[in-house]
């Protein structure tokens, strides 16, 4: 079966139970960043209390105020639950637990939005590593998944994004700065 192309389309509506920087929970939703003329950086990783994803999810948000400039909200998910995620948050750096962070962390505990997004593993109930950029106006702009042994890079995220909002056409290896085409 082949796979539907996401890019250039509107990127699928959600909105999730979540941990929020304060350690509360709340709903994020991309209706509400996008009501705020918000970029968003959704990604998903496999799971909680595992070692590839807190070395991503703390670097993203040990960077998050270079987001934050660009206007970009980041939202993380997996398919565990947001006490999983309070717990996670809960432990220290040291002891392979993410402390705080600068962003939500979202609950897909039914693996609708994982699935949506086509990173859902069925058989596994986990989402493989996606990350996915949208627009204000709700445009998936940027779409990239990979195997869960790999992590991301946060430099190439923050560069996408800074790419995608010069509006132009950017040659390969461009970086923030440069001319556009």
């Amino acid at each position: 079966m082949a796979e539907k192309r996401m890019v250039g389309k509107q990127a699928p509506r959600f909105e999730m139970d979540a941990v929020m920087p304060n350690k509360e929970f709340a709903k994020v939703s991309l209706e509400e960043n996008m009501k705020n003329d918000q970029w968003t950086v959704l990604f998903f990783y496999p799971m909680d209390f595992t070692f590839v994803c807190p070395t991503e999810i703390t670097s993203l948000s040990d960077r998050f105020d270079e987001f934050e400039d660009l206007d970009a909200e980041v939202i993380g998910v997996s398919t565990d639950t947001v006490h999983t995620h309070k717990a996670w948050i809960n432990t220290h750096r040291d002891d392979n637990g993410l402390g705080d962070l600068k962003y939500p962390l979202a609950a897909d505990t039914n693996h609708q939005i994982s699935r949506e997004y086509g990173v859902l593993i069925e058989d596994e109930g986990v989402a493989l590593r996606g990350l996915f950029i949208i627009s204000p106006e709700g445009e998936l702009m940027y779409a990239v998944v990979n195997h869960n042994n790999i992590g991301r890079d946060v430099d190439e995220t923050l560069r996408v994004l800074q790419a995608l909002q010069t509006g132009g056409l950017c040659p390969a290896n461009w970086k923030p700065g440069q001319a556009t085409l």
